[in-house]
């Protein structure tokens, strides 16, 4: 079992930030793409060829190291893949500690171009005074969960039992537990680690963690768990979300736009070959990479994004009333004083619109 989480919630700033050090490569080993990435290339004008040549170096920073979520594998699959090069981008990527106001600092002063920040968290920043800009977001299933022995079937069950957290209830999961008729503070909370085992030993009753994660390496471990997710419950949330810094998205249009052009088309290339992208992503983090376990945590995500997605939406687009959703949360829960007047001013979807016809990537870009 991990020492971490792999959705880790960072206590430190990001150090030895050296963006200029290139994490872009040619494909690892033998890890050859099936797709001609170079004939693809060929199709784009010479003319927005010039414009993202223009654009100079996209740093990207991932929400947490080379972790193979949604949002993380598939950039540096694109990146990998020659999917980038085909658009004439220069990507550098960068590992993320995992924490994400961080990461919206950063973008904030330019020294990140696109990142990882889930919508609740750049809803917080923009509170705070710090002004980026959201552009994607692949799901509103949001990662937080809470799971439980197989023998529950009711969270009112709870009552009265003790459950584990990492330093504190994630607001999902406290209004999850009060949406489902639970009684919060009858529930002892106690602080623990990161070994997941201790639910099934029973030590505790319920254990929060992350979707792709724990919940993976209890069943890798043999063990059954339930699962209760708050977007079951009606709490808004997002998953694979990425935002930009204002002042390059204004400057370099086609540049975001192929941006996630090349991602979502990893997405799509990594949805059938995800042993081959996540050794990608294993190259770059080097020893010590559990690959089987970063195998699950892409295969879970991805099956979530395509299993909740509407058909008449395209994957990445954002959904507004999520987010005004997302924003009343925020207040509910005490985690912002005021409800800004409107928050969707703080996503733009015009990018995403950009690259797709109908739900159809449009690739390469005209």
């Amino acid at each position: 079992m991990p020492t971490r989480p792999i959705h880790a919630v960072a206590a430190f700033a990001v150090l030895g930030l050296t963006l200029g050090l290139a994490a872009c490569s040619s494909p690892v080993g033998s890890a050859t793409p099936s797709i001609d990435t170079a004939a693809a290339g060929s199709a784009i004008s010479d003319e927005r060829c010039a414009l993202n040549e223009a654009a100079d170096t996209i740093n990207f920073l991932t929400g947490y190291q080379y972790q193979a979520s949604v949002s993380i594998l598939n950039i540096i699959a694109a990146d990998e893949l020659g999917y980038f090069d085909a658009l004439c981008l220069d990507v550098d990527i960068q590992p993320g500690t995992g924490d994400t106001s961080q990461n919206a600092q950063l973008l904030a002063a330019g020294t990140v171009t696109i990142t990882s920040v889930d919508e609740q968290n750049l809803i917080t920043a923009q509170d705070n005074g710090i002004d980026v800009t959201g552009i994607a977001t692949y799901s509103n299933v949001g990662l937080e969960i809470l799971m439980t022995g197989t023998d529950v079937t009711d969270l009112s069950e709870l009552d009265g039992t003790i459950l584990g957290q990492k330093g504190n209830l994630p607001p999902a999961v406290g209004a999850m537990l009060t949406n489902a008729g639970a009684d919060l503070a009858s529930i002892q909370q106690v602080v623990v680690g990161y070994d997941p085992t201790i639910l099934p030993r029973g030590q505790v009753d319920s254990l929060t963690g992350f979707i792709s994660n724990e919940p993976n390496l209890l069943e890798a471990a043999g063990e059954d768990v339930t699962v209760w997710r708050p977007y079951d419950f009606g709490v808004a949330g997002s998953l694979g979300s990425l935002a930009v810094n204002n002042e390059f998205a204004a400057d370099n249009a086609t540049a975001v736009e192929d941006f996630l052009r090349a991602s979502q088309h990893a997405f799509d290339y990594c949805g059938e070959n995800g042993e081959e992208c996540v050794a990608f992503a294993s190259e770059l983090s080097g020893e010590g990479y559990d690959a089987e376990h970063n195998l699950t945590v892409w295969t879970t995500e991805y099956d979530i994004v395509t299993d909740n997605q509407p058909a008449d939406a395209p994957i990445g687009l954002i959904d507004f009333a999520n987010v005004t959703a997302e924003s009343e949360f925020l207040v509910d829960s005490a985690q912002i004083a005021e409800a800004p007047a409107d928050p969707t001013a703080y996503f733009d979807n015009s990018f995403v619109e950009a690259i797709y016809d109908g739900t159809t990537l449009i690739w390469p870009a005209p």
